[in-house]
């Protein structure tokens, strides 16, 4: 299949590689071409540029886009998609005074969820997934990562990997099928069984849970819910550690409450991003600056709590590679709408909308390891593509916030409409 664009409007994120996440002033730089050709093939981005320099392509499908913009697609490198019910009640508590520590503490929040989680059939469980897949794509998200942490027993956190790998393998209704990455999150919570005796959790995580796991090859990255009450610094550092030996890589939760040092050993503990971050010290700006890990703020999640935003323009000014994505999960931020992170970014972390955007593609993309394949319009990525029609230039995502004014999406050469 081959399909080519020509009179593009305005096409954005051009680049010749991307090899390295977006730093510093590099965040400012959005190149683009005006009045511009793609040809795509074969699900790939086959060529580009002015039309000055056109040459005609041989293509199954021409369409003038005289009145459009093109973007590469977006990715959601943070998102918790596979859950079994929504939680309403405590939106409602939350509303009346209590906090999210709170809540949690009293038997609401994530152990909330594992209850409902494990009382739902896996089949029914994918079902409703895959709608929640079906419906982020629409809005432009066109890779995403998606974790566990919501069965907190063997079995049920290998339920929702197992869905993960199924929305993987089999993609939406449609058969439109996007990168997705997955992550054992079994440091979500301590389960309420465990309340009085947590080391014998962390063995359960540590023996059993991993072990069985990695021999269904069922998730690429460990992650931990590094916060007080929650999982020490210490215990993190022996879950990540037993993960590792099972070649799955760090991308965990801090600093979302608190600053506990959780930076600084995620960065030594070689962390491919470290997500949350709205208390951030000193020392752990020292420690992210110059490293390899990727700074991964999640604006919805403040914005549904009440909470501090990230302070990535900080982060920014000392050269800490920052992507952005949606947290999507049913307690904390029940959407995945990267338009509105996008919006979020903009309005209340004061990022321009080139630096937003490319937190949200090209840096989005490396905090999956993914950045040879997504996140610019280059030659011989796949042709994962956003399309807006009657637009004056990108800022009018952000402006139009709350919602989506994309009007088509392309998954690997193909609309998804």
């Amino acid at each position: 299949m081959s399909t080519l664009f020509t009179h593009i409007k305005e096409l954005y994120q051009t680049r010749t590689e991307t090899p390295m996440p977006l730093r510093g002033k590099a965040m400012d730089e959005l190149p683009s071409i005006k009045n511009a050709y793609l040809w795509v093939e074969d699900g790939l981005i086959k060529d580009y540029g002015p039309m000055t320099d056109f040459q005609p392509h041989a293509a199954e499908e021409v369409y003038d886009c005289s009145h459009q913009i093109i973007l590469p697609g977006y990715v959601d490198s943070h998102t918790h998609l596979v859950f079994a019910a929504t939680r309403e009640k405590e939106f409602e508590d939350r509303i009346h005074g209590l906090t999210y520590e709170e809540i949690a503490a009293r038997g609401g929040g994530i152990l909330n969820s594992a209850t409902a989680l494990r009382a739902m059939d896996e089949d029914e469980l994918f079902e409703q997934a895959q709608e929640r897949l079906e419906q982020l794509i629409a809005m432009g998200t066109t890779a995403l990562e998606i974790k566990s942490g919501y069965g907190l027993d063997t079995e049920s956190e290998l339920k929702m990997l197992r869905v993960a790998s199924r929305l993987r393998e089999k993609g939406t209704t449609k058969g439109h099928r996007i990168p997705i990455k997955t992550t054992f999150l079994g440091a979500h919570a301590i389960p309420k069984a465990f309340e009085t005796d947590r080391e014998a959790y962390l063995q359960q995580i540590i023996q059993e849970m991993i072990p069985a796991i990695a021999k269904d090859q069922l998730a690429d990255y460990i992650d931990v819910f590094c916060e007080k009450n929650y999982f020490s610094v210490t215990e993190m550092l022996r879950i990540l550690e037993a993960g590792s030996a099972y070649g799955m890589k760090a991308k965990v939760h801090v600093n979302q409450f608190n600053a506990i040092g959780a930076i600084e050993a995620a960065v030594k503990a070689g962390a491919v991003s470290v997500d949350h971050l709205e208390v951030m010290s000193e020392s752990d700006y020292h420690s992210l600056a110059g490293s390899n890990t990727i700074a991964t703020a999640l604006p919805s999640c403040s914005f549904f709590l009440g909470l501090d935003y990230a302070p990535v323009k900080q982060m920014m000014e000392r050269d800490i590679a920052v992507a952005l994505a949606s947290d999507f999960n049913p307690g904390s931020t029940p959407s995945g709408n990267l338009n509105f992170v996008f919006s979020l970014a903009c309005i209340k972390m004061g990022l321009t909308p080139q630096q937003a955007f490319n937190a949200l593609t090209i840096n989005a993309a490396h905090a999956l390891e993914m950045g040879a394949e997504l996140g610019s319009i280059s030659k011989g990525k796949r042709a994962n593509l956003l399309m807006l029609n009657q637009r004056e230039s990108l800022a009018a995502i952000p402006y139009h916030f709350g919602q989506s004014i994309i009007d088509r999406v392309m998954v690997d050469g193909v609309f998804t409409d």
